[in-house]
């Protein structure tokens, strides 16, 4: 080993020596140095990748674990019975909801930069939205004007709303909550429970129909509000029904089971838990949830800012993509062709609409509320957008309302009939839906035009059963996109012609028929 180091070691020095004396290497030893640096540039980038990709790789594994225990957490909650069998599924589904501390699926996704990226994109289209009404508006009257009429009509009367919202709002927290603790009071000392709670149900039931049913259909009616405060009324409206429901079904049984021992009173949940759960981004009762430690202030501002920017990118599409089309200065009865160009020229801004109720609603909405109540359970969706299924998809799109027409609809009625009749069950509470849906956008809008009805109860119902769990390959994803996308394109189409149609083709009576005809099927102006 050393005589051959030693030897190599001076025919090294007399190479270099030689290669030293020759001006002729010194531009191949030039080159060797920047093919040196060069294979350095590339290991140091390859490094670069790898950790970055390792980055990447950690964090998807990361969100992956959680979406796996999320999956397995009710199957390990199950306890075998006595016998040491493990319970059947009709006595998994007496189990309710288990809230559980959780994130968001969009928070944790926004953590991984490519991600991230996709909601800076979104940002830019809005910038693009902003300068180019500010050019249309300088080219069309030669200043700069940035005006949000459409806006401040829409949001109009605000004060009729407030005071509509405080009495449902009143109502809500104090009527169904003290008549539920008159009736648990003396249900186990009262010789007739059944005549009881008969009439108990009666008395509440008929205040919750003037209140709660009648009030703001004639507040939004006879005040003639604009379409956003419209919404606002109508979809309290339903929020405050389905809270109130949801704490009589979750109460009463409760206290039907515990009977109290003599000389003490009934175990009743407390006003405050109540108040609580009124405004928690929930639709499900209980006492208590699981609450974070503090409130991120940064996170409550940066999502008010989200919102807002929400707010006018809705106003933006509405008004560079929507109106220009709609509003012409004359209409034509429409043909097929006319129809079949208007849905297609539709379907940009249905979708982009789409996209941005759920952001706007189900992510930053939801989460304002849960962040400033410190409420920890904040799956309010799951990845509908990977879904290969229509059934997947109304399971994941909006988790808080699927919950409550779960638990209180499909699972009461296989309760009711005995764990029979699940199409019958999943049907039923496929129309009760697409009704409620069809009356939210009816006073909202202020015409009857049954589209998402029946987009919903027909269509909906059909793609529920043909395209179901089974269907796992990506091909059914792009089919479902491709559904959704000319689905709100012929929402927004129609929806906007009716809208015109009922400006300029009012309805001359107030028949049944005059009501229920869409006036854009007859309507043609100049």
């Amino acid at each position: 080993m050393t005589t051959t180091e030693t030897s190599k070691g001076p025919w090294r020095r007399n190479i270099k020596a030689s290669q030293s004396d020759d001006p002729s290497s010194d531009v191949g030893s030039q080159g060797e140095v920047q093919e040196e640096d060069l294979r350095q540039w590339q290991k140091h980038a390859q490094k670069l990748k790898v950790k970055v990709l390792e980055q990447v790789q950690d964090q998807l594994s990361d969100v992956l674990d959680k979406v796996l225990a999320e999956s397995i957490q009710p199957f390990t909650n199950i306890q075998p019975t006595a016998n040491g069998k493990m319970p059947k599924r009709s006595q998994k589904m007496d189990d309710g909801k288990v809230f559980m501390d959780r994130p968001s699926l969009l928070d944790e996704l926004f953590e991984i930069n490519h991600i991230r990226t996709i909601y800076h994109m979104f940002i830019a289209v809005l910038l693009i939205f902003f300068l180019s009404t500010l050019a249309v508006d300088y080219i069309d009257q030669g200043r700069l004007v940035l005006e949000f009429d459409l806006l401040f009509y829409a949001f109009g009367k605000l004060g009729t709303v407030i005071q509509a919202w405080l009495v449902m709002f009143v109502y809500t927290l104090f009527v169904p909550y003290y008549s539920l603790g008159f009736w648990g009071s003396v249900y186990h000392v009262f010789p007739s429970k059944l005549g009881l709670s008969l009439g108990i149900g009666f008395i509440l039931s008929a205040a919750q129909t003037c209140v709660l049913g009648l009030l703001p259909i004639y507040v939004v009616i006879n005040h003639e509000l604009p379409p956003a405060s419209r919404f606002i009324v109508i979809l309290e409206q339903i929020r405050f029904v389905m809270k109130s429901y949801s704490f009589i079904r979750e109460t009463a049984p409760a206290i039907m089971k515990n009977t109290p021992k003599e000389g003490e009173a009934p175990k009743f949940p407390t006003l405050s838990s109540y108040l609580y759960f009124l405004f928690c981004p929930t639709l499900i009762y209980r006492e208590s949830y699981p609450r974070n430690t503090h409130i991120r202030w940064n996170y409550v501002g940066c999502t008010l800012a989200m919102i807002l920017g929400c707010l006018f990118y809705g106003y933006f599409i509405l008004v560079r993509l929507c109106v220009p089309v709609f509003r012409s200065e004359t209409n034509q009865t429409f043909t097929i062709r006319t129809m079949v160009l208007a849905v297609f020229h539709s379907i940009l801004p249905g979708i982009m609409l789409l996209l941005l109720c759920f952001f706007a609603f189900l992510h930053c909405w939801l989460n304002l509320f849960g962040e400033l109540l410190r409420f920890a359970d904040r799956m309010f969706y799951k990845d509908w957008w990977n879904s290969t299924s229509f059934a997947n998809y109304y399971r994941t799109w909006n988790v808080v309302v699927h919950d409550w027409l779960y638990y209180y609809g499909y699972r009461d009625f296989l309760l009711l009939s005995k764990r029979k009749f699940r199409t019958a069950g999943m049907l039923s509470v496929f129309i009760v839906s697409a009704v409620v849906h069809e009356y939210a956008l009816a006073l909202g809008l202020g015409f009857f035009y049954p589209v998402m009805f029946c987009l919903f109860a027909v269509f909906g119902v059909v793609f529920n059963f043909t395209m179901n769990d089974k269907r796992q390959s990506p091909v059914f994803n792009v089919i479902m996109w491709a559904c959704l996308f000319l689905g709100q394109g012929v929402q927004v189409c129609l929806y906007c012609q009716e809208w015109y149609a009922q400006i300029h083709c009012p309805r001359k009576e107030n028949t049944f028929w005059e009501l229920v005809i869409p006036r854009s099927w007859s309507c043609s102006y100049q």
